[in-house]
């Protein structure tokens, strides 16, 4: 008999699967009775619709109204869903409204925008500036100026051809001299540079290879919503993720219509949080993806005084290289300067067109003889001193704003030289001087400009260039600052509970730099800055062979993290980290003679014999990384919000940034029937610790879903004793139990648990992990962990 479809409202626990040409629909429904198995409620599949041909992550749609063939086809989608529902599994998706693939041979649309300009049907589905560049997209494709590059560009029919790149001809141009039909396109076929200043359409942050869409149209939402909203309405997919709604030109507007068209079911956005900034509140969504909680998670065990020690080490290791001395501040404001004056420095100055043009015209005496460079100055020094992905004025139900103090405060900062512009620029974005179309498009503007600035300022540039701390610089983290005590993270898991209760929670994701795993290790070097510090000293006294002293720290750093690992995967990311952080080499302007001797390094040094000590090192401190390992395992998988697992992380999984993060898993088989047999029992008794954290507690959430749901409570548990502080604990709903071991080689170099107890809650408690143990009243923290550093204990019934 089929089992009866799950509960589509909310999730218990998601699997994310990274669907692609070589892992596709097929390969995910084999996976199903693993995954099945491991008591997860939904899978979560990258995105579904037609990408560019070998696209390894989907996020580059070319048509939202076809379930990508190379993955399956529809067919192939609803069989997995099939395969899933028969094993009790629904299906969660992630979405991309905010662009498209510029790709115009496989995107029909654009195909049809650049051949028939702003005449086209598919015209308003892009955002595109036609007043600008004379009224033509500037397709940034060339090798080099035109000059050089016009012999390699030919027509052929009705088409224009590029090496690969295939154009459409505008009607009736096909038979002009070469110049001549150039000018008579409604593109420009570009250099590539001039992208970072010429460009006259939006772009997914810096990536000139994806356009941004109008999805706040109602026209354009329906026609790229149509196939997703299909597939909901009939029951194959259940629930949703929004990739990247800062994008977007009104992320309330857009979130509410999905809402409705949805019929509310369970949604989470890819919300970037910063400390201490709230989801906006009138977000019709069940809370973010979960990077907010990974940030809590990880600095839970990182040590706070171990952080600053390392610190310090770090910049006098270093030294001159660490930007403006190892201020996690400085190096934030530097790098958003570069990016806005080089990557994003097109979209500044549209921005500064836009709000050149309402001051000038603007009825407000305030607004007026304001000069375009004043602006511009204003502009920037705003946008690189907010320190939010977006600012947000948002409303609640009765309309009333209940944000505008925060984002004013978000906003404001001293600038002698040109307060009154820069006030002038804040009252703007904050909304005061009103909301005219032209006040409109400047706020939006603005936004979407912010938020591609912190994202390529902070994750993609200052993540490479301050690196005291390698496990600090994950998505939605704060560097500067990473450690959270105990009373901070269950304050936030409170507000969670309270407030948005099925939120999404992650510690890895296809998009996190260092898997949770690898991060879990290097919490430890801050419980033992000083002996880094020698090993570090041990291994690179020569200084033979190091390209500069910050790239070798983050190298050892990387390896520590990662065990022995290929060199080839090292020197990939050690590669990625210099072209990233643009200081000596870039994406765009690479130095070869810098990158050989970054790939020299990393073979004679991490990779070589040096390299070999810091893995007995990292041997010596395995206790201490499993139970940072364990205890973020467990700490996600029943704290408040809705867990989602990524690929392969049931078991140790090691991996850096993508594309190393993003490799295919080899799933074992289980039997069908889902039945436990005793083989099964046998291979569970002998799996890892991690895995059976893992089972245990996602078995548990499925089981007694009312513990962790929406209306489940959230208790902090404090332990008494010399240790108490190592045992961060928390009770859902006065049933279940979670207890972990903090900073543990701290705790033995103080002399271990010295009779500190945790009182437990009254009743009798019987251990999920350790199936057999009972406990009552005060237990001993030392017998809590007599086999584990974690433990998971149910309340047996009266």
């Amino acid at each position: 008999m089929t089992p009866e479809r799950p509960d589509p409202a909310v999730p218990t626990a998601t699997y994310r699967l990274q669907l692609q040409p070589d892992f596709p629909f097929g390969a995910a429904a084999d996976a199903v009775p693993y995954v099945a198995s491991l008591g997860v409620s939904h899978l979560h599949l990258s995105p579904v619709l037609e990408a560019v041909p070998g696209s390894a992550h989907g996020y580059d749609v070319v048509d939202h109204t076809r379930v990508r063939e190379e993955l399956g086809g529809e067919e192939g989608l609803r069989e997995l869903a099939r395969t899933a529902r028969e094993h009790g599994l629904g299906l969660v998706v992630d979405i991309v409204p905010n662009h498209m693939a510029m790709s115009p041979r496989h995107n029909h649309a654009l195909w049809e925008v650049l051949r028939d300009g702003p005449a086209s049907r598919y015209a308003r589905w892009f955002d595109i500036d036609w007043e600008a560049q004379g009224g033509q997209v500037l397709l940034p494709v060339l090798g080099g100026p035109l000059g050089t590059e016009i012999d390699r560009l030919r027509t052929d029919g009705d088409v224009l051809r590029y090496y690969d790149h295939v154009f459409p001809l505008r009607e009736g141009t096909a038979q002009l001299p070469l110049p001549q039909l150039l000018d008579a396109q409604w593109y420009r076929p570009v250099w590539w540079r001039l992208a970072r200043t010429e460009l006259n359409y939006r772009r997914f942050f810096s990536i000139s290879e994806l356009i941004g869409v109008r999805v706040e149209d109602p026209e354009v939402f329906e026609a790229t919503h149509a196939t997703v909203l299909r597939l909901l309405r009939e029951g194959v997919i259940d629930g949703l993720r929004v990739d990247h709604p800062d994008g977007l030109a009104d992320p309330d507007g857009y979130l509410r219509r999905l809402h409705e068209a949805t019929g509310g079911r369970w949604t989470v956005v890819e919300k970037i949080l910063s400390d201490g900034e709230p989801l906006p509140a009138s977000w019709p969504v069940a809370g973010t993806t979960g990077y907010d909680a990974l940030r809590h998670v990880d600095g839970l065990f990182t040590d706070p005084a171990g952080f600053g020690e390392l610190l310090g080490q770090y910049r006098r290791f270093a030294a001159p290289q660490t930007d403006r001395g190892g201020d996690w501040g400085a190096t934030v404001r530097r790098a958003a300067y570069k990016v806005l004056t080089h990557e994003l420095a097109t979209e500044v100055d549209r921005l500064t067109r836009v709000a050149s043009r309402l001051c000038a015209t603007s009825p407000e005496p305030g607004l007026r003889d304001r000069a375009p460079w004043a602006l511009r100055t204003a502009l920037l020094e705003l946008l690189v001193r907010l320190e939010v992905y977006r600012p947000y004025t948002s409303v609640d139900a009765a309309g009333v704003v209940t944000e505008e103090a925060a984002a004013e405060a978000r906003l404001a900062f001293a600038v002698p030289e040109e307060a009154g512009a820069v006030d002038v620029v804040r009252d703007l974005v904050l909304g005061r001087y009103g909301d005219g179309p032209r006040h409109v498009e400047f706020r939006t503007r603005f936004a979407q400009t912010a938020s591609a600035l912190r994202a390529k300022s902070v994750e993609d540039t200052a993540f490479y260039r301050y690196v005291p701390l390698l496990s600090a610089n994950e998505v939605g983290g704060d560097p500067g600052s990473p450690a959270v005590s105990p009373e901070r993270f269950h304050a936030y898991c409170a507000r969670v509970q309270r407030d948005w209760p099925a939120t999404g929670t992650v510690v890895s994701t296809h998009d996190t730099k260092r898997s949770a795993d690898v991060r879990a290790a290097l919490h430890v070097l801050t419980e033992c800055p000083g002996r880094w510090a020698d090993v570090l000293a041990e291994v690179t006294r020569t200084g033979e062979g190091v390209p500069d002293a910050q790239v070798a720290w983050a190298a050892w750093q990387t390896v520590f993290g990662l065990g022995p690992a290929e060199e080839e995967r090292v020197r990939g990311a050690l590669l990625k980290h210099v072209r990233e952080a643009g200081l000596y080499t870039s994406w765009t302007e690479q130095e070869p003679p810098y990158e050989e001797a970054v790939a020299r390094f990393v073979a004679a040094g991490p990779c070589g014999v040096p390299g070999e000590r810091v893995a007995a090192f990292r041997a010596a401190l395995e206790p201490h990384i499993r139970a940072n390992v364990l205890g973020t395992a467990l700490v996600q998988l029943t704290m408040p919000g809705v867990p989602d697992l990524y690929q392969g992380t049931e078991h140790e999984y090691r991996a850096l940034v993508d594309p190393d993060n993003r490799r295919t898993v080899a799933f074992p088989s289980v039997p069908a029937a889902g039945a436990v047999t005793d083989a099964d029992a046998d291979a569970y008794a002998a799996a890892d610790a991690k895995e059976v954290v893992t089972r245990a507690a996602l078995g548990l959430r499925a089981r007694r879903p009312e513990v962790f749901g929406e209306t489940a409570s959230y208790a902090p548990l404090t332990a008494e004793g010399p240790a108490a502080a190592h045992c961060p604990a928390f009770v859902r709903s006065g049933e279940v139990l979670t207890a972990v071991t903090r900073l543990s080689l701290r705790l033995t170099e103080a002399g271990g648990w010295r009779g500190t107890r945790l009182p437990l809650p009254p009743g009798r408690w019987t251990d999920v992990l350790e199936p057999g143990r009972e406990f009552t009243g005060h237990a001993r923290v030392a017998d809590l962990f007599e086999r584990l550093p974690v433990a998971l204990l149910e309340r047996v019934p009266d």
